[in-house]
């Protein structure tokens, strides 16, 4: 069961941004599975995975966000937390990146929040 739109009261500055997402994490098993997907969107704080994927709650996982369309191809990479799902996917709860990473994302969530003005 997932948390509805209304129930949603994230603080963080959310923008819509599809780009290929990967997401590594261990199953119950202990066996390392790997999701290819798309964002829905994206935060400085975490980020939503179009899936049919549902990966257990409170799962961790690794992150690789892929930013093309500049001088250099990019690949941001981060630790998480599966925190939510919903029909179209779960949400991922960033918890450790690099000082660049964040730095990235950072500009990334700027960017498209002042081009949604």
């Amino acid at each position: 069961m997932g948390i509805s739109d209304k129930d949603d009261r994230r603080k963080y500055s959310r923008v819509a941004f599809t780009t290929k997402i990967e997401t590594h994490m261990l199953d119950e098993s202990g066996k390392n599975v790997q999701f290819v997907s798309n964002s829905k969107d994206l935060s400085q704080r975490g980020v939503f995975v179009k899936t049919d994927k549902r990966p257990s709650l409170n799962t961790a996982c690794r992150v690789t966000v892929y930013l093309s369309g500049g001088i250099d191809d990019l690949e941001l990479n981060i630790q998480g937390r599966i925190v939510r799902h919903t029909d179209a996917g779960f949400g991922v709860a960033f918890e450790s990146m690099e000082v660049e990473t964040y730095t990235h994302l950072k500009t990334l969530v700027l960017y498209n929040i002042e081009g949604n003005d």
